[in-house]
């Protein structure tokens, strides 16, 4: 009886193993399918404006996080694009999605301040991207 009972445990413990498992996984999966794109970026200091560019295919996602040198304190979307949807995943990270079907380009602005090395403010990133 005790043995039944040991493998039963044993089972559910296995059973969660594998559930946590799959959903790391499936996690670092979307990961990567997310962040399957290329960003061109010139970096500024805090309180001066940037440009960046991203290639994405059409119905596909990329991950865009802010790459300042220094600390983030806040970020919000100033524009939103015009063919896809954009999504904060936290204060320092985006991510951009292209609409199915669509081809041709989108843009889309984020407002962040923070505190670097050198210097401190609010900048805007604003966003070119080429959808494939």
């Amino acid at each position: 009886m005790k043995t039944k009972k040991a493998t039963m445990q044993l089972s559910k413990v296995a059973a969660s193993a594998l559930i946590v498992g799959a959903t790391s996984l499936m996690s670092a999966s979307l990961a990567r399918a997310a962040s399957d794109c290329s960003i061109s970026a010139t970096l500024a200091d805090w309180g001066q404006s940037s440009n960046s560019d991203i290639d994405v295919v059409s119905g596909g996602s990329c991950l865009f996080p802010i790459r300042m040198h220094g600390t983030v304190s806040s970020s919000d979307i100033s524009q939103k694009p015009a063919h896809g949807k954009l999504k904060r995943l936290n204060i320092s990270t985006y991510e951009y999605t292209a609409k199915r079907r669509y081809k041709g380009s989108d843009s889309f602005a984020i407002t962040a301040t923070g505190q670097g090395p050198t210097a401190s403010g609010t900048s805007v990133i604003t966003v070119h991207a080429t959808i494939k």
